[in-house]
């Protein structure tokens, strides 16, 4: 589970540092992507691009954990993400269910989110 953690942890800096070097080492050849507003990534070749092109438009400011919940080969994990994309400032809470293989390796993750910031309708 520790390992997992830090595998994921890897990968949120890997986007505050724009830096996909790791991204061999923590995904899966056949990973597949989906993020929380539709797209969906299929293979190591394809999320490289999208992290390449990503990062020549935007910056991730933050990407902070809030927790992580594990079940077998899947991982469940809490975030809040905040970035500058094309100018505009964005930030939300989200989770991610991302699953590994035998060798730790991630081969599926799919991205929720959760508009912030959150209110109480009744007042």
């Amino acid at each position: 589970m520790i390992e997992r953690e830090q595998i994921i942890r890897n990968y949120f800096r890997s986007w505050i540092d724009k830096d996909n070097t790791v991204l061999g080492k923590i995904f899966g050849p056949n990973i597949i992507y989906t993020e929380c507003y539709g797209p969906e990534y299929h293979g190591l070749d394809t999320i490289t691009k999208w992290f390449d092109d990503w990062n020549t438009r935007g910056t991730v400011l933050v990407w902070t954990i809030k927790q992580f919940i594990h079940q077998g080969s899947m991982t469940a994990v809490e975030w809040y993400f905040k970035c500058e994309y094309e100018s505009e400032t964005e930030a939300f809470d989200g989770v991610s269910l991302i699953e590994f293989n035998p060798d730790n390796l991630i081969v599926n993750v799919k991205e929720f989110q959760s508009k912030t910031p959150h209110y109480y309708p009744y007042t």
